[in-house]
């Protein structure tokens, strides 16, 4: 019994949802099988980290391969293993320095073998950084809080974001969600998400910044709710931002969530544009997630 028990919570995932963390068990999904979104996925630091340590063990295994053969590898001093090792780098990395050679069959046909493990290897990993380097993604800098407040004289849901790249974002398309926890007549209790309707949903060119507006009115799932209805209800808000982004020529994604404990009542973005004497425009970002009460 506690041995099933034990190998159920070492197959157990931890799937990050936001602020939320939700332990996934029962899918056996093998390593080696989903290895390519492993490496797109995992942060610079643990990829470079990852590549090295396959280099190192590549090389470690080869070099222990010539290091067991007759004397395979010509000008090695003593047949030390970290000689082995050093030809081993130059082979895998096509280097090729020749001062140590193969000079038997044995190993000739180590080489052989490494020098396609090398340039298989290596196209892999060019491949990888190539994904990695040209996957689209936006910039987009999500206000820290929500608000909700008075807009033209009706209660209204306002998140505010910038592309901080200023560059065009095309036909730039927002949604807004809320996700809620509800109970069914039957009493049980599951989560059911919502699509909150927007004033103004698509922008034709997102370079600066946009604040999205959703009135609470009587079909709004928010209408007549207080903090501690949306505390009680597990309220989640997400925003989700596409667009085209016409420097890289790639449809780019963004997306936000907020916890109930963000949204602030009562409160409005404060103002980030002001105009300037010669007639410019100015955008003070330093005050991009501030907040007035109202």
């Amino acid at each position: 019994m506690s041995k099933d028990l034990g190998e159920q919570k070492s197959k157990a995932r931890i799937v990050q949802l936001g602020s939320r963390e939700i332990i996934a068990e029962g899918l056996h999904l093998n390593f080696w099988a989903d290895i390519s979104h492993r490496c797109m996925t995992a942060s610079w630091p643990a990829f470079i980290v990852g590549a090295a340590l396959v280099f190192f063990i590549f090389n470690a295994i080869f070099a222990s391969l010539y290091w067991i053969g007759d004397n395979p590898v010509a000008n090695v001093p003593g047949g030390a293993y970290v000689d082995y090792l050093y030809f081993s780098i130059e082979t895998l990395s096509t280097a090729g320095y020749g001062d140590m050679h193969p000079q038997t069959h044995y190993g000739h046909f180590i080489a052989a073998v490494e020098l396609f493990t090398g340039i298989f290897s290596m196209s892999l990993m060019t491949g990888l950084i190539f994904a990695r380097f040209s996957r689209p993604s936006a910039r987009l800098l999500f206000a820290d809080n929500p608000v909700i407040s008075n807009h033209d004289g009706k209660q209204t849901l306002m998140v505010r974001f910038a592309n901080e790249r200023h560059n065009v974002i095309g036909n730039a398309t927002a949604k807004l969600w809320l996700l809620k926890n509800i109970v069914s007549q039957e009493g049980r209790s599951f989560r059911r998400f919502y699509e909150l309707p927007l004033l103004r949903s698509e922008h034709p060119a997102l370079a600066l910044s946009w604040t999205l507006y959703h009135v609470i009115d009587e079909l709004s799932p928010l209408h007549g709710q207080a903090a501690e209805d949306l505390e009680a209800s597990g309220v989640v808000l997400v925003v989700v931002v596409t667009g085209y982004d016409v420097v890289a020529a790639q449809s780019v994604h963004g997306r936000k969530s907020y916890e109930h404990p963000d949204i602030l009542f009562g409160h409005r973005y404060a103002d980030i544009l002001t105009e300037m004497d010669d007639g410019r425009l100015r955008i003070d970002y330093g005050k991009f997630h501030d907040t007035v009460l109202t």
